[in-house]
């Protein structure tokens, strides 16, 4: 408990410290955000304001976690576990991408960075690595990073393992490859308006942080009672969600409207991939679809408009992503920022209480 506490505090001081030197420094840089054309008006007031703030957010986690780990380390002897490295190198791995995509936009003086073949390559060798290793690598609870198949709560209802083993690696990186992009994809629409990103985010890995805790006192070997869950190294799993959901806030308090930092595809690409990461390492990649429901809208309303209008030309919202449709339907960005957050948080709890009632259900708790 001291070594999340810790993790906790480290990464709140690294935001709170360190994002108002790092508007500093982009503004001496003029690295500031170039706004896209096609969206609303009422948004070019913020060109130039400075960006790459996930920079900050990434640090904040990863100075959080390495807190707890040197603690854990010194007072008990626990070495990082293989579980929580990969997981961290998830989000920092689409981090840097995210990162080389915001430095062109910025040395370019537009909106437009990496290519899209640039970044898909980019997920695409970042995610195998990551699949790989988080099958392969040995870790000290005896159970693996990840587990081969596709679960909505700890049991794989589709396992790749029907195959043998080459196939059932090849499959499982095809899966975790269409899971980074579609997560990061997902984040990345969602930073839109000042804080409702980052807000968003805060409220989803605070619910992972909840699961992950869970699942660390329901281990399987452990001594409480009822369903156990073959997770390796779950309490490392809950400080970095902690991590990741304190940094939000912090970052929050620099990104709410008006935003005088934005986060960026650093930032948004970085959040993506953990949170993908973690729905892989706590064996909920389906729970995830309701965890991270508003990340979901946000993608299948650009996706539907997209879609739809190729096929007849016209647009089922006013803009995409859906966000932006309510801001022209005359929702001040603040109302629609905060009414997405009740949205999240509603989802999140949404998806505890189907957490809470698999367990009990699976523990003999439910009758009937």
């Amino acid at each position: 408990m001291i070594a999340l506490i810790i993790g906790i505090l480290v990464s709140l001081i690294v935001t709170m410290v360190g994002t108002p030197v790092l508007i500093r420094v982009v503004h001496k840089l003029n690295y500031g955000q170039y706004i896209r054309q096609d969206g609303p008006q009422s948004h070019q007031v913020k060109r130039g304001t400075p960006t790459l703030g996930g920079v900050v957010i990434v640090l904040a986690v990863l100075c959080g976690w390495g807190a707890s780990a040197l603690y854990r380390y010194c007072s008990h002897g626990m070495v990082p576990s293989w579980t929580a490295i990969l997981t961290l190198f998830a989000m920092a791995s689409m981090g840097l991408l995210g990162f080389i995509d915001d430095f062109a936009k910025v040395r370019k003086k537009q909106n437009e960075g990496l290519t899209v073949h640039g970044k898909f390559i980019g997920q695409f060798i970042f995610a195998t690595i990551y699949a790989v290793l988080a099958l392969l690598l040995p870790t000290k609870s005896g159970y693996p990073s990840a587990q081969a198949g596709v679960s909505f709560i700890e049991t794989p209802f589709f396992s790749f393992d029907f195959a043998g083993r080459a196939v059932s690696i090849i499959l499982f990186v095809v899966w975790v490859n269409f899971l980074m992009a579609a997560w990061t994809n997902a984040v990345n629409l969602s930073d839109g308006l000042d804080g409702l990103c980052a807000g968003s985010s805060m409220i989803a890995f605070a619910g992972y942080a909840i699961i992950a805790f869970w699942e660390s006192y329901h281990l399987k070997g452990g001594s409480e009672g009822g369903f156990t869950y073959s997770v390796s190294d779950p309490m490392d799993l809950t400080i970095i969600a902690c991590c990741a959901a304190v940094a939000c806030l912090g970052f929050l308090w620099y990104n709410c409207n008006p935003a005088s930092i934005f986060m960026g595809d650093t930032g948004s690409l970085a959040l993506g991939g953990l949170f993908a990461a973690m729905s892989i390492a706590t064996h909920t990649e389906f729970l995830a679809i309701i965890l991270g429901g508003l990340f979901v809208v946000e993608a299948c309303s650009d996706v539907i408009q997209v879609g739809y209008f190729k096929v007849t030309h016209k647009r089922v919202f006013k803009m995409a992503p859906i966000h932006h449709h309510f801001e022209l339907c005359g929702w001040t960005e603040s109302k629609v920022v905060v009414r997405f957050w009740m949205i999240e948080l509603m989802m999140v709890l949404i998806g505890l209480v189907v957490f809470y009632s698999d367990w009990a259900a699976r523990s003999g708790l439910l009758l009937g």
